[in-house]
């Protein structure tokens, strides 16, 4: 079990969230949904996304960003966002063990003020005129770089 943690803010697709939260159950990553998420949590489509990994997965939900930005201030931990509008390489940014990886959500990533709140932000770079990678798929990709640096 490592110290890193998956957060998502107001994921919109539950197929998404259970994959990620499969893959934070196979990796020993704790997870933080930042509420309200755009389907409920029961959806059948995260469970089976999920499988039978979702009972193996450290989960914790916050009602809003607010409560989250609370919880985050008392653990001490870095906010690092995976953002299209960021400028450092998710492959040059240097990780730290107890950072929390943010993914916005599918239909509109974060607000502003999200944005502004986090303390790093990470591009993965893609081929021009392409929108952006599937949240899951982008979560894989940096957490196995954050690992990789810092275990």
């Amino acid at each position: 079990m490592t110290a890193l943690r998956i957060a998502l803010y107001q994921p919109d697709i539950p197929g998404n969230t259970g994959t990620i939260l499969r893959l934070a159950a196979c990796l020993g990553l704790g997870v933080d949904i930042i509420e309200p998420a755009g389907f409920d949590i029961s959806d059948r489509n995260l469970k089976r996304a999920g499988m039978d990994y979702l009972a193996s997965v450290t989960l914790q939900r916050h009602v809003n960003f607010e409560r989250f930005e609370e919880w985050r201030a008392e653990s001490g931990r870095r906010l690092i966002l995976a953002s299209t509008r960021a400028a450092t390489r998710y492959t040059e940014f240097a990780y730290r063990p107890d950072d929390i990886l943010l993914f916005g959500r599918e239909s509109a990533g974060v607000p502003d003020h999200v944005h502004d709140r986090a303390d790093a932000r990470v591009l993965i770079p893609m081929v021009e005129g392409q929108r952006s990678i599937n949240v899951a798929m982008s979560a894989a990709m940096i957490a196995g770089e954050a690992l990789r640096q810092t275990t």
